[in-house]
């Protein structure tokens, strides 16, 4: 079986393959000073849950855009696994043309959902990503990796809030029933819902204009099943292209 692990600044996403069937995943927060000991335990519990034996992983993939946390994990593959992972960064065969000024510069994740992307649903198309960031990822019908958009996180924002303004509580990131809220915690949350499924469409829209034509708007991320669903850009939503991504690149480089 392939383990793939998605590393990522708030959350990794883990999952199982048998061949191409993705069996069972999980979310679990990212820690920075985990040890490779402690994730261990952690993946070792989470398979007896479900009932798969440590031998049964073969082959291990991680994407990181956390690089210190990065060799915890390789360790992990290796002393638990019995296995040298494969690891998304320069030298691995995607099968994407990246054409950025420096694509080196492209984060593993954005090449992972990219790859994802086109190999699911063709091209052209967006990928937006609820993480820690929010991106925007163009791929041309080409399959071809265009560039895109960075901008905080809903997370990020509501935590800037808190801290910066001294009278705004921290609230729930929730849907709220009004846009015009009648107390502060209200009024936050329609800030945060609505301000950010206003700048998916309009960034998309804009994105949409410098690309060749219509192109498939896919959401994604640990947020998209809660904003997106409003969107009057967003076509789709699947939470598991990263993993569908990390078990294509696995194919690609094995």
């Amino acid at each position: 079986m392939l383990l793939a692990i998605d590393i990522g600044n708030t959350n990794t996403v883990l999952g199982l393959f048998r061949d191409r069937e993705l069996v069972h995943h999980w979310r679990i927060a990212t820690r920075r000073d985990g040890t490779a000991d402690e994730y261990g335990i952690l993946l070792k519990n989470l398979f007896e849950v479900v009932g798969i034996p440590r031998s049964a992983v073969t082959s291990v993939i991680i994407a990181s855009v956390v690089p210190p946390i990065q060799p915890v994990f390789e360790e992990l593959a290796s002393s638990y696994f019995q296995v040298t992972p494969i690891v998304v960064g320069p030298g691995i065969r995607t099968g994407v043309p990246i054409l950025y000024d420096n694509p080196r510069e492209v984060g593993a994740d954005r090449i992972v959902n990219a790859v994802a992307a086109y190999e699911t649903y063709g091209g052209p198309a967006i990928v937006v990503d609820f993480g820690t960031a929010t991106t925007f990822d163009a791929i041309s019908s080409k399959g071809e990796y265009l560039g895109g958009v960075i901008a905080p996180g809903v997370g990020i924002s509501a935590e800037a809030l808190f801290e910066r303004a001294a009278k705004l509580p921290r609230v729930e990131i929730v849907r709220p029933k009004i846009v015009i809220g009648k107390n502060t915690v209200g009024s936050i949350q329609a800030g945060l819902f609505y301000g950010y499924l206003g700048l998916v469409d309009g960034i998309v829209r804009r994105m949409v204009k410098e690309m060749e034509r219509q192109p498939e708007v896919i959401g994604t991320g640990g947020l998209a099943h809660l904003i997106l669903p409003e969107s009057e850009t967003v076509s789709r939503i699947d939470s598991l292209l990263s993993l569908k991504g990390l078990q294509i690149l696995f194919d690609r480089n094995r």
